[in-house]
């Protein structure tokens, strides 16, 4: 598998000096799997990129796209993804049970009078709801990938991705409680991965005024990690006030947390176009 980010910020993008290093657009990333399909993971503002991607490429675009849920920060970039504007582009969409509405809604959700000039309806791509992840796995040539219920308000799916040996485990916007009984599902699902990309929005010092938005604070992320036996935890999901050298300050403070406890954990923040191979 190769994974690249495309975007990495949560709740709202933050163009800007401050952001160069890890990147101010929302949640995106694309992964090539062995069997040569690629699978995108959410539709934030880094999507938009990705299709100019595409584009330069001048190949038709044929992807899964799973989308962990439909907060907008995570769907708002889908009408502004050039291919689907081109017939010759499919996408086979899997994910939250409402992904569908999520996508529809980024034009326009009736709440008035559009939201944006093309209805969904008239978007020219072959557009598809496979719906195999809320109720079984999705089984991509040689690459099986299965989900778990998401601890955010209105749900969502982590993701796991097998491949032969290697697993990769994707968990943004979700809330880690090690008192709740969830907390051992969430090990259980990343056990022994070989990433795990999470949402760490929070310093510890800041979760107790936020619980129940659906986020988690970096040391409930190692505690997950350690407890799982991972090898690489990948920082995600940095919160729209947190400028690159916080950003910095964070990785530096959870890698010395992990010498401390003379583990062998790899420990690094998700950035922007950075590529990581498994």
């Amino acid at each position: 598998m190769k994974i690249k980010f495309w975007g990495t910020r949560g709740s709202i993008p933050v163009p800007g000096k401050d952001t160069i290093v890890y990147g101010g657009n929302t949640t995106c990333l694309e992964i090539d799997l062995i069997g040569g399909k690629k699978v995108i993971i959410d539709a934030g503002t880094g999507i938009r990129s990705l299709g100019r991607e595409f584009e330069s490429q001048k190949e038709d675009v044929d992807i899964y796209l799973l989308i962990t849920h439909i907060h907008w920060d995570h769907i708002f970039g889908f009408s502004f993804f050039s291919p689907i504007y081109k017939s010759s582009t499919r996408i086979l969409v899997d994910g939250d049970k409402s992904c569908m509405k999520g996508l529809r809604y980024s034009f326009d959700n009736k709440m008035g009078d559009g939201f944006f000039p093309i209805r969904f309806e008239e978007l020219k791509a072959d557009i598809q709801f496979i719906n195999k992840l809320s109720h079984s796995y999705l089984e991509i040539d040689s690459t099986f990938i299965d989900s778990i219920p998401l601890c955010h308000p209105q749900g969502g799916f982590g993701f796991r991705f097998r491949e032969g040996t290697k697993t990769l485990v994707f968990l943004t916007d979700n809330e880690l409680d090690v008192k709740k009984r969830s907390f051992s599902d969430y090990i259980a699902f990343c056990q022994e991965a070989d990433i795990l990309i999470h949402d760490s929005h929070y310093r510890p010092e800041e979760i107790s005024e936020h619980r129940g938005w659906g986020h988690s604070d970096y040391q409930s992320v190692l505690d997950l990690a350690l407890s799982a036996d991972v090898k690489k935890l990948v920082l995600f999901h940095h919160a729209p006030e947190r400028k690159d050298s916080d950003v910095i300050k964070m990785t530096i403070l959870c890698q010395d947390l992990i010498k401390q406890k003379k583990s062998n954990l790899e420990i690094e923040a998700a950035k922007e176009n950075s590529i990581l191979i498994l």
